[in-house]
């Protein structure tokens, strides 16, 4: 049997705009991940997916059959041709996650990651990490429409990203530690829309957008210098202009922008809406003090899970 996972994302900063050109910084999840097995099952008669988590089940050939076949039937197809297997064995591949959908953490990509790691470990052919990540970004493409490629990249390599779109990753790393309230809204939200909303508010107006996002990098890039000299106290501010950014992108929603002010008000340094929007999830940075109070009052506003993650010097790569 194979079995690997893969952890869930956030981004800190830059969403959408690093659709455009720009950057963004994104860490890796590991409160959540999503596991892919592989096992050996001679009494198949060909290929079988189990994905409890949205209710497939099938041979894969049937799978793929079908008139919209699912992503995941799809990759299978992508690892199998990718290691030169022209008829898949027979195997039982499982595929759970602990990552709501639609949220923001990156669960599609994460389940990619999984799948491709162990089902090519299973057909004998390990997939290295940068054809890993290919494959998973064309698998985005059937989530999303047009993908910046952060989720398929924090979650392969499993650290830190700095990412450009269409230029070599970078990992950054943090000179000092600091501490990330995540706050689910319950909604599930497809990032495919809200991307594409975008992208007819910039086509109407490519000057005013191409601004705003020129905005949005700058913050990024202040962001990550203040991560790499142990600044973190000045990540709250940004986070909150940040939002207000993505607030005139259109792609907050009432419900974000509740947990966002609770956040605010109960003391933490700063928050923001994280991913797509619209729904799925916002991040607040919080201190060792502060930490209780806003996990509290996220909830009491009507946050429906709150998950804490800690970004530290060993945990991004330093020293």
């Amino acid at each position: 049997m194979f079995q690997t996972s893969a952890p869930g994302k956030i981004i800190l900063f830059g969403e959408h705009a690093v659709v455009y050109g720009r950057p963004a910084l994104a860490v890796p999840v590991t409160q959540v991940q999503a596991v892919a097995q592989v096992e050996e099952d001679p009494a198949l008669p060909g290929l079988w997916l189990d994905a409890p988590d949205i209710g497939l089940s099938g041979l894969l050939e049937d799978l793929l059959k079908q008139a919209a076949p699912s992503p995941l039937a799809i990759a299978i197809r992508s690892v199998c041709q990718a290691v030169g297997v022209e008829t898949p064995p027979r195997l039982r591949v499982t595929v759970s996650s602990s990552i709501p959908l639609a949220s923001g953490l990156g669960s599609g990509a994460a389940v990619s990651v999984a799948l491709f790691r162990a089902l090519s470990a299973a057909l004998h052919n390990p997939l290295p990490d940068e054809r890993v990540n290919q494959l998973a970004y064309e698998i985005e493409k059937l989530h999303h429409g047009t993908p910046s490629g952060i989720d398929n990249t924090v979650i392969t390599y499993a650290r830190p990203v700095y990412f450009v779109r269409g230029e070599a990753i970078q990992t950054f790393r943090a000179a000092a530690p600091f501490t990330l309230l995540i706050g689910d809204t319950g909604i599930a939200a497809p990032t495919r829309q809200s991307v594409g909303d975008l992208r007819r508010l910039w086509q109407a107006d490519p000057p005013r957008w191409e601004t705003v996002f020129d905005q949005v990098a700058a913050l990024v890039r202040e962001a990550r210098q203040a991560i790499e000299t142990g600044q973190s106290l000045r990540l709250g501010p940004l986070m909150d202009e940040n939002h207000r950014l993505l607030q005139q992108m259109t792609v907050s929603c009432p419900e974000l922008d509740r947990l966002v002010e609770a956040a605010r008000r109960a003391g933490a340094l700063g928050a923001k809406l994280s991913g797509g929007g619209r729904g799925g999830n916002m991040i607040a940075q919080v201190t060792p003090d502060s930490a209780q109070a806003v996990r509290q009052a996220l909830l009491q506003a009507g946050a429906r899970q709150v998950w804490q993650t800690h970004l530290s010097p060993e945990e991004s790569g330093g020293v």
